[in-house]
């Protein structure tokens, strides 16, 4: 479905652009329908770099993103919105995507004047609740609601109904349950099981070494731009090869000792 081969992100920084910065750096590796595959990496890793260049929020400078055969670099038009309808992201800060003026819900709506505008609104509204419904939202306590007046979980959920009702094939998750409390977390990450169940494909974007295990078939460690380890999750948890994938799995707290019963890990340059 999805294939990322050899691709290059290179920024120009600095006063006029003078000096480049490298943030992805020839990487490759693909995502199948029913599939999660974890982009997993500290901050400044390139990770959601990756991801704004999946979802054409940023163009490569070099290599090739394609869906289904097609290059999203020639992707113009109807043919790009036709991607959109297919592809879609859920970032980090569910709050900043929503227009606190505006009802919550008006997210919902606008996918409807967007793609679907003559399907009549009684008809629209049949298919809003049954994405809530989906999404394990009650269609009676987070319609005409303000985003202040529901949780940052509610929130995230109604943007993957957002999503569902384009009725996509790659969902694009950032950093999606970062932000939310312990309490809410696992009822994202058992949505996003759910919808890999069904057979979404799923780009899970994430910092946190716990959660690309318990959600994830493939991980793709990357360390400065660069894949450094890729691999079925459980042969790049239960057998690191790279130093670096070894010393962040070694990072992680353990519950059944102290932090200080250790010495510190040296850093993996």
């Amino acid at each position: 479905m999805l294939t990322v081969s050899g691709v290059t992100k290179v920024y120009r920084v600095g006063a006029f652009g003078g000096r480049s910065l490298t943030a992805v750096d020839d990487v490759s590796f693909s995502v199948g329908a029913g599939e999660v595959v974890s982009l997993i990496g500290e901050s400044g890793s390139g990770k959601s770099t990756i991801g704004r260049m999946v979802l054409r929020l940023a163009v490569p400078t070099s290599g090739r993103i394609t869906f289904d055969g097609a290059d999203l670099a020639s992707l113009k038009g109807r043919a790009l919105l036709g991607y959109r309808r297919r592809v879609q992201g859920v970032f980090q800060d569910p709050f900043s995507t929503y227009n606190p003026i505006f009802k919550a819900d008006r997210v919902l709506h606008m996918v409807r004047d967007g793609f679907f505008p003559s399907v009549p609104a009684a008809v629209w509204r049949t298919k809003v609740e049954e994405a809530l419904d989906g999404v394990r939202l009650d269609p009676g306590q987070v319609l005409g609601r303000y985003p202040h007046q529901l949780s940052g979980g509610q929130l995230q959920r109604m943007l993957i109904a957002r999503a569902l009702l384009l009725d996509i094939d790659l969902l694009v998750a950032d950093e999606v349950i970062s932000m939310l409390d312990a309490s809410t977390r696992i009822d994202v990450l058992n949505l996003l099981a759910d919808l890999k169940a069904r057979g979404l494909g799923i780009l899970f974007v994430t910092h946190d070494l716990s959660l690309g295990n318990y959600l994830s078939d493939k991980a793709v460690i990357l360390k400065r731009g660069q894949v450094v380890e890729t691999g079925p999750t459980e042969e790049v948890f239960g057998n690191p090869r790279h130093p670096y994938t070894r010393h962040l799995l070694a990072s992680v707290p353990q519950l059944h000792r102290r932090w200080s019963d250790g010495p510190l890990a040296e850093p993996v340059n």
